[in-house]
């Protein structure tokens, strides 16, 4: 692939950051077999800033933590999981740091509590700037979270 030499490269799971919910560190499955990533949320509830409609949700974290965070609403759209079940999903977007890279990223909100991770990273936000190795873990430098804990 032309321009490889670019590309980071990440294993089949990953440490990563949320700056803008204030989450500096957390265990993330990096999935090329989906096309959108998602986050382990609860409490959902939308609501209007600035007339823009926006969501308020529970993240919750593999360490116990939940945090409560906000962002704007992007959309709602039928998410195809694992299993094969399609629901509609709020779809938010938020700064993902990951190894060295810092970008914007759509996560649909989801309930992960059956998964191992309580993020994914699809092939959306990993296209142009991962490599992913399937049989190695950890590889990208721990990203530092750019915005002060809340």
């Amino acid at each position: 692939m032309k321009g490889d030499a670019t590309h980071e490269r990440a294993g089949w799971r990953e440490i990563v950051a949320l700056p803008e919910f204030g989450i500096a560190r957390l265990r993330a499955k990096i999935d090329t077999g989906a096309r959108t990533s998602a986050l382990h949320a609860s409490d959902l509830e939308n609501f209007e800033r600035d007339g823009q409609p926006w969501v308020r949700f529970r993240l919750i974290c593999e360490d116990g933590v939940n945090r409560l965070c906000e962002a704007p609403r992007v959309a709602r759209r039928m998410i195809t999981s694992s299993n094969g079940e399609s629901q509609e999903r709020l779809i938010v977007k938020t700064t993902l740091s990951m190894g060295t890279q810092v970008f914007r990223a759509e996560f649909s909100l989801a309930d992960r509590s059956d998964m191992l991770f309580p993020m994914l990273v699809g092939r959306t936000a990993l296209r142009r700037r991962f490599l992913v190795d399937s049989a190695k873990s950890f590889l990208l430098p721990e990203p530092v979270c750019t915005k002060e804990t809340p």
